[in-house]
């Protein structure tokens, strides 16, 4: 498919667009190398949710994951490709009087640009689940971490601090240093730490497949090509999920230098990722088979080795979290605040994204309902919705035939996955 420049016409909704500021990319960065780029969007996309792979290749039996790890890699390019190209479309669009009063900077301005307010509504609401979502899953990894390297026992299953739960003692423990870390009006020199994040991320990864590779060759467990049926959705939400970064799409696009080559470089980070996720998801559940854990580092035993790549994980992921939350308080702060900082609506989310950790009991099954729920309708529906609308008038019956499908399977999938992610998480509650 290709993403050349397209010819002006015109837009219902293509003027005055409310400009949307994007954490950490501001206006008067250099543009992007390719180099750059590419390492923009692996940061963008890589994150804690690869440590469920191997945990969900279990599940789905380690050809099917492979199946649809790919597939979802593949159709996630797909869809922030067709994001590009409307947003492309959208700004060479011309008014016989007027043009675009501002750049479409985010998935947000894109939305209102297509479908006016209501569009960016949907946008915001996605956006917030998502990102919230995410915050949800580090706070989960890292209080099931710490309770597995300070307070796990072979002969207690069920240890308790005073009488609570680690996991609940951790995660209240991590709550007032979030409350002050989010109070941070701008996030911008915290940037670093993101790319410590994702430098510690493939260090862990790495020292994590070397260890699968070994324990694989002493033990060699008994596989599973393919699960059932059943746990298809599962495994799609955890895939989805994974490759979700699809809000920094267009803000990437725009700050690269070379646009025209944009579409290539993203293809090759997507590819890139999915072998290592790949390669990961395999490698993890050979090492282990039926005994592989939903954080897979929890696998490693507790060697010197084990718990720094756990502890550094955790310490990434503390740090990370206010730079994901970040988004939802823009959306939040504009619409409630008129764009202006509120702290006290910034600890309220905090709260609420700690009592929703304290209630899911597993890391991979939350990975799974984030991923089904919101992921693949922000990552595909809306997406394939926006380019059908742009380009309703001029799309041949291939495109406009995808572009339905996507939509409608989409839109299934949610539902679908929703419902067995809810299931799966209701059942290891009881």
């Amino acid at each position: 498919m290709g993403f050349e420049k397209d010819e002006a016409s015109s837009s219902s909704h293509v003027l005055n667009i409310p400009r949307e500021e994007t954490p950490l990319l501001s206006c008067d960065q250099h543009l992007s190398s390719p180099a750059k780029t590419f390492a923009n969007v692996f940061i963008a996309i890589v994150g804690a949710g690869v440590l469920g792979l191997p945990y969900t290749f279990k599940k789905t039996g380690w050809v099917m994951g492979a199946i649809m790890l790919f597939s979802v890699a593949f159709f996630t390019y797909h869809c922030m490709m067709l994001l590009v190209k409307t947003r492309r479309r959208l700004e060479s669009k011309k008014s016989s009087t007027k043009k675009l009063s501002s750049k479409i900077s985010s998935f947000g301005d894109l939305g209102f640009a297509v479908c006016g307010p209501i569009g960016r509504f949907a946008v915001d609401v996605m956006i917030v689940l998502s990102q919230a979502g995410f915050c949800i899953s580090y706070m989960i990894f890292i209080a099931n971490t710490l309770a597995y390297i300070f307070n796990y026992s072979p002969t207690d299953p069920t240890p308790k601090i005073l009488g609570i739960s680690p996991k609940v003692v951790y995660i209240w423990s991590c709550f007032p240093f979030q409350l002050g870390l989010n109070a941070i009006p701008t996030l911008t020199h915290l940037a670093p730490l993101s790319i410590f994040a994702d430098v510690v991320d493939l260090g862990a990864m790495g020292v994590v497949m070397v260890e699968d590779v070994l324990i694989f060759l002493k033990n060699r467990p008994a596989l599973e090509a393919f699960g059932g049926f059943n746990v298809f959705f599962y495994g799609l939400g955890v895939a989805v999920y994974a490759f979700e970064g699809i809000g920094m799409v267009l803000p990437l696009e725009a700050e690269m230098k070379d646009k025209q080559k944009f579409g290539k470089i993203l293809g090759i980070s997507m590819a890139f990722i999915s072998l290592m996720y790949g390669g990961f998801g395999v490698l993890g559940y050979f090492a282990f088979g039926e005994e592989t854990k939903d954080i897979i580092t929890t696998n490693l035993g507790f060697g010197l080795l084990s718990t720094l790549v756990q502890l550094g994980l955790c310490i990434n992921l503390f740090f990370t979290f206010p730079l994901m939350m970040n988004p939802v308080y823009e959306v939040v702060e504009r619409r409630f605040c008129e764009a202006r900082y509120s702290l006290w609506l910034r600890w309220v989310i905090v709260l609420a994204v700690t009592l929703v950790a304290l209630l899911v009991p597993n890391f991979a099954d939350f990975l799974s309902l984030v991923g089904s729920s919101v992921c693949i309708i922000l990552g595909f529906v809306l997406p394939a919705l926006f380019h059908l609308i742009v380009y309703k008038e001029e799309l041949g019956w291939p495109e406009l035939t995808l572009d339905v499908a996507i939509i409608v399977f989409g839109l299934v999938l949610s539902v679908s996955g929703t419902w067995s992610s809810l299931l799966e998480i209701f059942a290891a509650k009881a």
